[in-house]
């Protein structure tokens, strides 16, 4: 998360928290004032009365502000820096929560929906327990989820910020071999099969999970459908490993979005079966049959953990929701001709 934070203080957050909050606003001297504007600025100083908003904001806490930035506070930009800068708690507070929830509302439309049009078969939605307004209720779900996920993850992508990780930027710190060979997969795979695994125990399953399981024939809009707790938690084996391990930066990056699409993916209702690793990746296939059957297929990318525990089913073709589909419309048809007759 620090890249992306990086990128959006340099092409929009100084802008905007320099509007927002502008050291202007913090000084009490005019002359202080004048002297956050040079003569090249397109930026017109201000007037010696300060604005309605400037005595709003003057009572915002902010960090001691150096004389350097008093004197000298334009960024490249030509905007006026703020009164809080890009290492203050606060605004990282801010900015994380804002990218957060802009990041997974961006991603949930763009590849759910990509995914609902174009690889989820819609005749699945003819099958008897397909709910009524299912898609507009998985989204609902989804979108009241994404703010308290987003608080709870926060404490974690804030300890990324501020350096508490083990995230690296140089490959030859570690070498290639560690960079490709990592223990990350085996690490969140093993985890998040556990603590979904224990989401199914009846002491927490009716209030935490049973909501995503709501969606017996799920669509891609249900992939991020959760209790946002059950969300939550099925995510900390990500954040966690950073705070254990070493992984390079970038590649925690990708591997944190391949996950949402990979979410996404699971849950088409997909049970295309026979492909060679179908014992070893724990694809649509699987996780279609977890929703039919509840206590089967736990795992994230992998078979091996629900084997260890278990827990593995493997997909047949006799098992496929859309012979159910065929067969509900074979009896419409059927029960129609007889009304016919």
């Amino acid at each position: 998360m620090d890249i992306l934070l990086h990128i959006a203080d340099d092409y929009v957050l100084d802008r905007a928290w320099a509007a927002l909050l502008p050291v202007s606003a913090f000084t009490t001297a005019s002359s202080n004032a004048a002297g956050l504007y040079n003569a090249t600025s397109h930026v017109s100083a201000p007037s010696s009365q300060p604005s309605a908003w400037s005595q709003l904001i003057s009572y915002i806490p902010h960090p001691p502000l150096p004389d350097e930035l008093l004197t000298a506070p334009l960024i490249e930009s030509g905007n006026v820096a703020s009164a809080w800068p890009r290492e203050y708690i606060l605004r990282q507070v801010a900015s994380l929560a804002v990218l957060t929830l802009v990041g997974i509302h961006l991603l949930y439309f763009a590849f759910a929906g990509l995914a609902y049009k174009y690889i989820f078969n819609h005749e699945m939605m003819k099958h008897p327990r397909f709910l009524k307004n299912q898609v507009k209720l998985e989204i609902q779900s989804s979108l009241k989820a994404f703010p308290g996920m987003t608080v709870m993850t926060l404490p974690w992508f804030l300890g990324e910020v501020r350096g508490y990780s083990k995230l690296y930027d140089d490959v030859s710190e570690y070498g290639w071999a560690y960079f490709f060979f990592s223990i990350f997969l085996v690490f969140t795979d093993y985890c998040i099969y556990w603590i979904h695994r224990w989401e199914h125990h009846p002491i927490c399953y009716k209030w935490l999970h049973k909501p995503h399981h709501k969606w017996l024939i799920p669509t891609p809009f249900a992939s991020h459908a959760f209790h946002p707790l059950d969300g939550y938690l099925q995510s900390v084996p990500y954040h966690l490993f950073i705070y254990l391990f070493p992984l390079q930066r970038q590649l925690y990056l990708f591997l944190f979005v391949c996950v949402n699409l990979w979410s996404i993916l699971i849950h088409d209702s997909d049970m295309i079966t026979g492909h060679p690793l179908e014992k070893v990746i724990n694809g649509p296939a699987h996780h279609t049959l977890h929703h039919l059957y509840f206590t089967v297929n736990y795992g994230q990318y992998f078979t091996w953990a629900d084997r260890m525990g278990n827990s593995y089913r493997q997909p047949l073709s006799e098992l496929d929701p859309m012979l159910e589909v065929k067969a509900a419309e074979a009896k419409k048809q059927k029960q129609a001709l007889g009304k016919e007759q």
